[in-house]
């Protein structure tokens, strides 16, 4: 039985945050329910006092005891993966060189299954610069001891949860014990307090893996293989980190490390995970920046901001991401992964944003070369949500009427209630002392009331004189209900005029997103909206980052707004279909044109908004086998 796939169920509970069918969750897995079934015994066996996974009559759901089950191996447990780790760390090790036959013996495997893991080894050191040597029945590693150490931190990725920083990650990683796991938190901390001191902020999103980096070289340091020099074109300030590193790690791990390692690490932590003070920022940007990559962000910005016709051209926001980019291209220099724990959420929750930040990075990668992983375009798309995030606020403040008969100063104290506790989400712009108003002649998106309105909808508001949080909790949900109804509105306007019942596929073959991209294509390229070369090019961006924004719903599309006119294949799986490194069970093919580039926005964010609540899609997908059902069935999730 798969441990993988027992790992891939406990990770989608924990995301989903609520109960699954066992139907549901083998869509998404690729499995039967009966798989599903087993995988939860297997996991519950793993833990002693909590259930991993709970069962009740609506399916299943993460329990107390699912994060802990991630990180647990059972006894005897000899999984091929944990395996070829171990393997893999021996023959760091031993640089002598490690026998065969004794390994096998001491791994309770035959020899066949050691050279199989042997040959496992050699495809896991591809571009690594490391070869795996062999003289007769002794095999060693050769390559850098920089390499070595790389190979150590994948390994530890490989096994780490990932969304999480736990120090048992580190007790199976590292394996040596010159690190204690119980001093890793420790270290972080103080390694913080002194980076701010010295006028840095800190992106706590990305220590782990700096951290990681420095455990391993301590462990390295501690078996004697430490690193001779530190980077070529050292920067001035990492002397100065280098020196905090060097003194925190001989306080908290009791290693000395000697001016290679401090270099190299202080180097990781300028590059990774510290960015200048807001009054340093721009002097910073403008001694550590190469000028061709501040032409080339600044370009990418102002295009971007065109395209997408969005608020991005600001001095302090192009030198922020011309550092940032800078150092992404240094770890894509020393082949640095740099993981974000937030990608998938900020993929899921704002689409568009991450949709701008794709777009950019396409576009610095044609200017400069460096290619771009989901992680480093998260880190992107988090510089440009905080851009927008202040006209992001003003646009979805909503305007109120206050209905409050007059008595006294009764209707100023709760207009002064409603601007301090929804003032960030709310403006009043009238308030009305009548008893008997003219309910229909409000035209703001809210009216709050002390007296019982004279009609009934949604935007409609009963509330006390007196404001309590109770209302406050209501008014919030209202304006909620307020803002996704337009939303909503605008969706199903746009779904009308751009589905087409003749690029409408079912069931979608499991074949594999780039087949499944030119399939969906090829029905939009035979009726005439678009040409091949916007299949091509959505393709392209498929690569850059998976267009798989929720656990059912991938939208392909390309960078390049080319079509005809604006229009959507769809395709729905009988069951689900592979996609990126899961699978999705509705594939929406979008080609935008050039004249709709608000469409753009409101259909593809929106159509992620609807697909991301499981019980609509679930109704959608029981039901959605035609054309006809299916558009039924959108429109009436979308009309609540």
């Amino acid at each position: 039985m798969s441990r993988q796939r027992q790992d891939q169920l406990l990770s989608t509970l924990l995301r989903q945050g609520d109960w699954a069918t066992a139907a549901s969750l083998a869509d998404q897995l690729g499995v039967t329910p009966r798989s599903i079934r087993s995988y939860v015994a297997a996991v519950n066996a793993r833990t002693g006092d909590a259930d991993a996974v709970e069962s009740g009559p609506a399916g299943y759901r993460a329990g107390a005891g699912a994060r802990r089950a991630l990180r647990t191996r059972q006894s005897g447990e000899s999984a091929p993966r944990d395996r070829l780790h171990g393997l893999v760390r021996t023959l760091l090790d031993v640089p002598t060189g490690v026998d065969v036959f004794e390994a096998a013996n001491e791994l309770h495997v035959s020899e066949a299954t050691l050279e199989a893991d042997l040959s496992r080894v050699r495809g896991l050191l591809e571009g690594t610069e490391l070869t795996l040597e062999r003289d007769r029945e002794i095999v060693r590693l050769r390559g850098t001891e920089a390499a070595q150490r790389r190979l150590l931190s994948r390994l530890a990725h490989d096994e780490m949860d990932a969304a999480s920083f736990h120090p048992e990650t580190f007790r199976r990683a590292l394996e040596g014990g010159a690190v204690a796991a119980g001093s890793v938190a420790p270290f972080k901390s103080a390694l913080v307090g002194e980076l701010g001191e010295l006028g840095y902020y800190v992106n706590e999103l990305a220590i782990s893996d700096v951290l990681l980096h420095i455990a391993i070289a301590a462990e390295r340091v501690a078996a004697g293989h430490a690193l001779e020099a530190g980077p070529t074109g050292a920067r001035e300030e990492i002397p100065r980190v280098g020196a905090v590193i060097a003194r925190l790690a001989h306080e908290h791990f009791s290693v000395t490390l000697g001016d290679g390692d401090s270099s190299h690490l202080a180097s990781l932590v300028l590059t990774r995970i510290v960015a200048p003070g807001e009054d340093a920022a721009g002097d910073v940007a403008r001694s550590g920046v190469d000028p061709a990559v501040e032409t080339a962000v600044r370009a990418e910005i102002a295009r971007a901001a065109e395209d997408f016709q969005v608020d991005l051209v600001d001095e302090t926001f192009v030198l922020r991401l011309a550092l940032h980019v800078q150092n992404l291209m240094r770890r894509a220099q020393e082949r640095a992964l740099t993981r974000n724990p937030l990608t998938r959420s900020l993929k899921t929750s704002y689409p568009m944003i991450f949709e701008v930040a794709v777009s950019i990075a396409s576009g610095l990668h044609d200017r400069l070369g460096t290619p771009i992983h989901d992680d480093e375009i998260a880190y992107v798309a988090m510089h440009v949500g905080g851009r927008l995030e202040r006209s992001r606020k003003a646009e979805s403040i909503l305007t109120a009427t206050i209905v409050c008969p007059g008595y006294y100063e009764l209707h100023e104290l709760l207009r002064s209630s409603v601007d301090r506790s929804l003032g960030s989400a709310i403006e009043v712009t009238s308030v009305i002392t009548n008893v008997d108003p003219d309910w229909a002649s409000f035209d703001t998106d809210l009216v709050l009331s002390t007296i019982e309105p004279g009609v009934v909808g949604d935007r409609f508001v009963r509330i006390q004189p007196f404001l309590t949080d109770s209302d406050v909790d209501r008014i919030q949900q209202a304006a909620a209900r307020v803002r996704r109804g337009r939303r909503l509105t605008r969706l199903r306007a746009e779904l009308a005029r751009y589905f087409d019942a003749d690029a409408f596929v079912y069931p979608l073959p499991d074949e594999g997103e780039e087949a499944i991209i030119r399939r969906l294509g090829g029905l939009l390229v035979t009726a005439g909206l678009i040409g091949e070369d916007y299949v091509e090019n959505t393709i392209v961006r498929e690569r850059m980052s998976s267009t798989a924004f929720t656990d059912a719903l991938a939208v392909p599309h390309a960078l390049q707004m080319t079509a005809t006119r604006t229009a959507i294949a769809i395709g729905v799986a009988d069951g689900s279909a592979a996609w990126g490194e899961g699978r999705v069970q509705v594939v929406a093919l979008a080609a935008f044109s050039e004249t709709d580039r608000a469409a753009f926005q409101t259909v593809f964010e929106q159509l992620v908004e609807v697909f991301s609540e499981r019980d609509s899609v679930q109704r959608i997908l029981r039901r959605g086998t035609t054309f006809e059902t299916f558009l039924d069935e959108l429109v009436a999730v979308i009309d609540g």
